[in-house]
């Protein structure tokens, strides 16, 4: 998305002008404030905001990560991207940003770069526009009939149980997108479907061998859980 309106949570001038600069020498409008009561007062001005960078370590009433949950409480920013950055590193941490509705979380020290390129990951994503509403997602090798719950590999058909397209298709709507365990139960329990944090790797094992040539699609992200590679 180009000319995003971006808002940036970040307590280190440094790190704040920095990214701010970068962000807006690639067009976008940028809101950059030290704390998150101070992001609230931005949203209860009613601004329209297209993507979220949030520290989790901030000073005030709120860190980050309440911050990212109440955002997330309400309806209007349930599909805008949270990308959390912060110097916690811990396999904990990142499950407890993930799951608190973050779509990625980059750790301090960051290269720009490699930040710039996870944005833009992330406002590819038009909000409220799911993948899911396409009759058809095609990552070359790999295609997905979302209609008619078909999977392709290299133009052959191949067999899945309802949980491993289930998942799959988690998987691919959001490319990048880190999923922890948690998130797939959350996202395939239903009726009839049963799924722990244990029997998700067993899914995925299975999910990949059925791929064949296009299992290096699915990626382990060690400690945390799986994304669907990004071949945009």
């Amino acid at each position: 998305m180009k000319n995003a309106h971006i808002l940036l949570i970040e307590d280190e001038q440094d790190i704040r002008d920095l990214i701010s600069f970068q962000l807006k020498s690639e067009g976008h409008s940028v809101t950059a404030v030290d704390s998150a009561d101070k992001a609230v007062s931005v949203l209860e001005r009613g601004e329209n905001v297209h993507l979220f960078i949030v520290d989790w370590m901030l000073p005030g009433s709120m860190n980050g990560l309440e911050f990212i949950k109440k955002v997330r409480a309400q309806k209007e920013y349930t599909d805008i991207p949270i990308v959390m950055i912060t110097a916690l590193t811990q396999p904990d941490n990142i499950v407890q940003g993930l799951d608190a509705g973050a779509d990625d979380y980059v750790t301090k020290p960051f290269d720009l770069n490699v930040l710039q390129a996870r944005l833009r990951v992330q406002l590819r994503q038009t909000p409220g526009a799911s993948l899911l509403n396409e009759e058809l997602m095609d990552y070359g090798m790999l295609k997905i009939e979302t209609k008619k719950c078909k999977v392709f590999v290299n133009q052959q058909e191949i067999s899945l149980t309802s949980t491993e397209f289930k998942i799959i298709l988690l998987l691919a709507k959001k490319p990048g997108h880190v999923f922890t365990r948690e998130q797939f139960i959350n996202n395939i329990q239903g009726e009839n479907i049963f799924v722990t944090g244990r029997t998700i790797d067993t899914h995925i094992a299975g999910l990949r061998k059925k791929l064949n040539e296009a299992a290096n699609m699915i990626e382990t992200i060690r400690g945390i859980g799986y994304r669907f590679k990004d071949v945009s």
